[in-house]
C-alpha cells in the first residue's frame, strides 16, 4: 500500500471514474469524469494496471508526495507538471519516486487534466462507482492534508501518446423535447450564433454568452419541472443558454432547445472560459455513429502508444529505464562477445 499526501490542491480536484448510470430516476445524475476520453488515454498508457479512476483537476492541480515509487500517467488537458523541479511531459507515463514532490500547476490547454496511477485506489464503491459527486454529497473534493491510499501495480515508464485531439469550434446537437417550441427561427438562431463559454462553468453545467438578440419560446422560458438529461441546453429565465454537465440536476424547469451529443461532450467540457463555439444539428443516425466511434476510442488509442525518445539529461527517472541489457561484466572480454 502506498500513501499519497496532498500538500495543496486547487478548488476543483476530485477523484473520478466513469460515473454511475441508471440512477436518474432516483435523483442521482451520472457524475464521473468530465472528460472520459482522458480516462481512455490513461488506460492506453497504463494498460491493465489502471483501475479506471484518476484525480481530476479543473484548471489547477496541486502538490502531492508519495511514500513509495509509483508509475503515473498525465492525461487530458495539458498542465504544468514537475517532480522535484524536473519538468514532466503531458500525455506520457513517468516514475514518481518515493518522497518526491509532484507539483501540477495551471492548465496550458483545455480545462481538465488527470493524474492517473498504476494501481488500485483504496476507495469504497458507492452505488457502483468510486467517483466523487459533490452535488450529491458522495465524497468530497481533494484538499490539503488529505491522505490517499493506493495499491501500486507495475507499468512501463516512458510511454507516450501523440497529440490526437483537434481543436473544436463546432459542437453537434440533437433536437430536444422542446426544440419545436422555439420554431425554425430558434433552430436557426442556435446554429448561426457564435457563443462564448463563460467562467460560470462547473461540473454541473456551463453558461454561454452571445452578442445580439436572444431566442424566444411560444411557451415562455419557464416550464413545469421535468426530467433533464446530460448535455441538454436549457434556455434559462434570462435567456442564457446553459449546457448541463456531469453533475447536473435530474429535473429542471427551463425549456431545452437542443442536446449536445455524447461524443462531443468531452471536447465541450475541455473548452476553457472565453472559448467560442457554434452548434450544429445532426440526425440521430449521425449521433449514434459518432458515439460508436467514441466507444472504439480506447482500442485506437492503445495502438497509438509509443516509447518516448528523450535526451538522457532531461529524464529525471533515468535509472528506471533498462538502458543496456545482456552485459555481465565491464572488464571480462568474454562479456562483450
Amino acid at each position: 500500500m502506498s500513501r499519497i499526501e496532498v500538500l495543496s490542491a486547487g478548488p476543483s480536484v476530485t477523484l473520478q471514474d466513469s460515473g454511475r448510470t441508471g440512477l436518474s430516476a432516483f435523483g442521482l445524475s451520472a457524475g464521473g469524469a468530465m472528460d472520459p476520453a482522458a480516462l481512455a488515454e490513461a488506460k492506453a498508457l497504463l494498460g491493465a494496471s489502471f483501475d479506471g479512476c484518476a484525480i481530476e483537476m479543473g484548471q489547477m492541480g496541486g502538490r502531492f508526495r508519495a511514500d513509495t515509487d509509483i508509475v503515473i500517467a498525465l492525461t487530458g488537458a495539458a498542465m504544468k507538471a514537475q517532480v522535484d523541479g524536473a519538468t514532466l511531459a503531458w500525455g506520457q507515463t513517468h516514475l514518481w519516486p518515493a518522497g518526491a514532490v509532484l507539483e501540477i500547476g495551471a492548465t496550458t490547454v483545455g480545462a481538465y487534466g488527470y493524474l492517473a496511477v498504476a494501481g488500485v485506489w483504496d476507495l469504497p464503491e458507492r452505488y457502483g462507482a468510486k467517483s466523487t459527486h459533490i452535488q450529491a454529497g458522495i465524497g468530497a473534493p481533494v484538499a490539503a492534508g488529505d491522505a490517499l491510499d493506493v495499491t501500486p501495480s507495475k507499468a512501463e515508464v516512458g510511454l507516450g501518446l501523440p497529440e490526437w485531439r483537434a481543436p473544436i469550434d463546432e459542437v453537434r446537437v440533437l433536437p430536444s423535447v422542446q426544440t419545436n417550441w422555439f420554431g425554425e427561427s430558434g433552430r436557426a438562431w442556435l446554429e448561426q450564433t457564435r457563443f462564448t463559454k463563460t467562467a460560470r462553468a462547473s461540473r454541473m453545467g456551463a453558461a454561454l454568452s452571445f452578442d445580439g438578440a436572444g431566442v424566444e419560446s411560444d411557451h415562455g422560458l419557464s416550464v413545469t419541472s421535468e426530467i433533464v438529461s446530460l448535455g441538454d441546453i436549457q434556455i434559462t429565465g434570462d435567456g442564457t443558454p446553459y449546457v448541463l454537465m456531469r453533475e447536473a440536476q435530474t429535473t429542471g424547469g427551463y425549456p431545452r432547445i437542443a442536446t449536445v451529443i455524447s461524443a462531443d461532450l468531452p471536447a465541450f467540457a475541455q473548452l476553457p472560459a472565453g472559448a467560442q463555439v457554434r452548434f450544429r444539428f445532426v440526425t440521430l443516425d449521425e449521433a449514434l455513429a459518432a458515439r460508436a466511434d467514441m466507444t472504439d476510442l480506447a482500442k485506437r488509442l492503445r495502438g497509438m502508444v509509443r516509447p518516448v525518445v528523450r535526451a538522457p539529461e532531461t529524464i529525471h527517472d533515468l535509472l528506471s529505464y533498462t538502458l543496456v541489457s545482456g552485459v555481465v561484466s565491464a572488464t571480462d572480454p568474454e562479456g562483450w562477445e
